[in-house]
């Protein structure tokens, strides 16, 4: 069988301005892609209305094209495709695997403390499954009372369903899939009818991405991210997890430091190969 086309993405929240870590980023994917003789695509994760706005996606545009990345075909941006999130969520819920959740962050801080220990996962405090068991007509009158909710994805239940998983890192190898480690974890809200985990799997499957490059503070969200591939009988791609670019206390960029920016840097003068040569390209 033909092996398809490298195919990656750089995938920027339009929440602030570019500094080095997204340059490295997106770097990193343009390289796997064009070394490959294969796609380098750009979308837009716009999912949040509050800190998404239109001015950061032209400026993240603006400051790739002036790095001299040239993506190809059209820019996706998530708040467009809310129908196709829809679609998985239904796709859950008809095997049963999703359940509305009524917890405040309180509620389930509340709930640990009772319990007496408070587990942790990748994301934070595990959450301790308080409305998992809630019965249906219960749920139906909180929702029907417009209370807010979220909804879960039963995890015991889904790993019981696709048995053992795995994917497959280019620095890493082999790595068995362990998504038991976030809980249940939350695919959508009340109003934003996706999460994180939910639409990157379902943008990667529709775009056709072959190789997920990001950093290697997400490596551990894959876990998650294979578990719904194989819920919602997606294709897998490979990933590639890269090193996360840090100054020189080793603390890692982040948006708020405005002076790293790629705007701030071309003010000052630097160039565009002397950025590439910054995010080590």
């Amino acid at each position: 069988m033909d092996q398809a086309p490298t195919c990656t993405r750089f995938a920027p929240s339009p929440t602030g301005r570019l500094h080095l870590g997204h340059a490295h980023s997106a770097l990193f994917a343009w390289d796997c892609a064009r070394k490959a003789g294969g796609r380098f695509l750009l979308r837009m994760e716009d999912i949040d209305p509050v800190r998404c706005r239109p001015e950061f996606e032209t400026a993240i545009r603006e400051d790739l094209a002036w790095l001299g990345l040239e993506w190809d075909g059209a820019v996706r941006r998530q708040s467009e495709h809310f129908d196709d999130y829809r679609q998985a969520l239904a796709r859950l819920e008809a095997q049963a695997l999703l359940y509305p959740c009524f917890c405040t962050r309180k509620d389930i801080q509340d709930e640990v403390a009772r319990a007496g220990h408070a587990p942790h996962g990748p994301d934070g405090l595990l959450y301790p499954g308080t409305c998992r068991h809630l019965a249906s007509a219960e749920r139906a009158e909180r929702i029907a009372a417009g209370q807010g909710f979220a909804l879960r994805l039963d995890m015991r239940a889904a790993i019981e369903r696709m048995g053992p998983l795995s994917w497959h890192d280019r620095r890493a190898g082999p790595v068995a899939a362990r998504p038991e480690e976030f809980g249940d974890v939350v695919l959508a809200r009340k109003d934003t009818p996706t999460s994180y985990h939910l639409a990157v799997t379902v943008d990667d499957a529709v775009q056709g991405v072959t190789l997920v490059t990001r950093g290697e503070d997400l490596f551990a969200a894959t876990h998650v991210h294979r578990l719904l591939q194989a819920l919602l009988d997606l294709p897998v791609p490979a990933y590639a997890h890269h090193r996360l670019l840090t100054d020189a206390s080793g603390k890692r960029f982040a948006k708020r430091d405005q002076a790293l920016t790629l705007a701030a840097l071309r003010a000052s003068g630097k160039n565009p190969a002397e950025i590439r040569a910054l995010a080590g390209f």
